[in-house]
């Protein structure tokens, strides 16, 4: 077994365009996050890109984002989508099988090297992530997505975090890619298969799914990890997104065995079975989402779209509070504690016409809070766009002094007002019941 494992290894590290992925894994993100730091534009629109300017921990989790996207798909299909395809594509199974003489090792051996692979890309991309934030930025505190100040150290270990996390929706892909690589053949659909799930997974996230079908899915996983950074940690929907993806890896990995098991390795024209594929491979999966969904559907309280008004106001309320606390450190001002501020807000969804519930750009939040010594109240305007996921974007809509655009000095250099505009979370899974 061992031997077989350094062979399939060999084999895959010798290809020139596993090396070139490798190469560009580990240089790629390094270059990318130093370049995009030193821009006087961010990429606002993704989770955290706007403090690329503040920390160097920032731009390892855009590249985490981006990664859950795109890339992580695009690598599970290069490696483990066409392990055993090539076989087919070369015609070289027969020789193969006289030197090795069991397919249960030579299949756990080429499962073994992809995973190895696959993983040396994953650590690469997040190595490279972080030193090139580190490098350009440095080792700052990060802002968390409720707006409370992580340290160095503490960010460095959610970030690290983070990035082990994502693992097991890469390791679902890893065994989708196995599955289609065996059922397919030497046909380039178990090329994409990977490809192909992830983008359908990513648009059914989108779409307003009721929260116990988005965690059923393995790519909710990719999505998941920002719950690392509020405080207290929202782990509910990661946990249950890090076990769905395990399920999904080793049920797509035993069903790419069943079926290899079964092949033909006769022919040298084998493009796989379609008919076989089908109900040996899509149709088991078809399967496990309904009843991972049904799981989910029991053990959790939520199967709406977890975006209720409550929890919408709660999480502006908590983010504006430790936001606040921070403009105000950084205009010198004195220092107040989030229970003294006391903030709390009032939300309207659609000016009031529409329920104040689900995934929306016509959200309008009004945050009131208190300052030591001062008898009126102060009030600002936040205009909220969440997305089905629960991420928000609130842009500030007044009074300008408060959560206006203007530039503040900071240790990293002027930066914008952190009032102005800010993300958030909203925990789809709710704390407390319902009635």
């Amino acid at each position: 077994m061992a031997r077989g494992y350094r062979f399939e290894l060999v084999k895959l590290l010798s290809q020139w365009r596993v090396r070139l992925v490798i190469a560009a894994c580990w240089l790629a993100p390094a270059v990318f996050v130093a370049l995009v730091g030193q821009q006087s534009s961010l990429p606002t629109d993704t989770t955290f890109g706007r403090w690329m300017h503040a920390t160097g921990w920032a731009g390892a989790l855009v590249m985490l984002g981006f990664a859950g996207t795109y890339a992580l798909p695009l690598l599970t299909s290069l490696v483990a989508g066409d392990v055993f395809a090539v076989e087919d594509r070369l015609g070289t199974w027969r020789h193969l099988l006289v030197a090795v003489r069991s397919p249960r090792r030579i299949f756990a051996a080429k499962a073994l090297a992809s995973l190895t692979v696959i993983l040396l890309l994953v650590v690469g991309m997040a190595v490279s992530g972080i030193i090139g934030g580190l490098a350009t930025v440095g080792n700052q505190p990060l802002v968390g997505l409720d707006g409370h100040l992580l340290a160095p150290g503490a960010a460095a270990g959610q970030v690290l975090l983070s990035w082990v996390c994502v693992l097991a929706p890469t390791l679902a892909l890893a065994g989708i890619g196995l599955l289609g690589s065996v059922a397919f053949g030497r046909s380039p659909m178990g090329l994409l298969l990977p490809v192909v799930v992830a983008l359908a997974m990513d648009l059914a996230q989108m779409l307003p799914l009721p929260v116990a079908v988005r965690f059923a899915l393995p790519s909710y996983t990719f999505i998941a990890w920002t719950g690392l950074f509020t405080d207290p940690v929202q782990a509910g929907p990661l946990l249950i997104g890090v076990a769905v993806s395990l399920v999904w890896a080793v049920v797509a990995t035993v069903l790419a065995y069943l079926l290899f098991l079964r092949r033909d390795f006769t022919s040298q024209t084998y493009d796989g079975s379609g008919r076989r594929a089908l109900v040996a491979g899509a149709v088991p999966l078809v399967a496990l989402l309904a009843v991972t969904t049904g799981i989910v559907a029991v053990a959790t309280p939520s199967t709406g779209s977890g975006i209720e008004q409550d929890d919408v106001q709660a999480s502006v309320s908590t983010a504006f509070a430790h936001l606040y606390r921070l403009q105000t450190q950084q205009l010198h001002r004195p220092d107040v504690t989030e229970a003294q501020l006391a903030a709390t807000t009032a939300c309207t969804k659609g000016d009031g016409l529409v329920e104040p519930e689900g995934p929306g750009n016509d959200w309008r939040c009004v945050v009131s809070w208190h300052l030591p010594g001062v008898d009126a109240t102060g009030q600002a305007i936040y205009q909220l766009d969440v997305t089905s996921d629960g991420r928000y974007v609130a842009d500030g809509d007044g009074p300008k002094e408060v959560n206006g655009y203007f530039q503040v000095r900071t240790p990293a250099g002027d930066e914008p007002n952190p009032l102005w505009q800010f993300d958030g979370n909203v925990d789809l899974l709710p704390t407390t019941p319902k009635g």
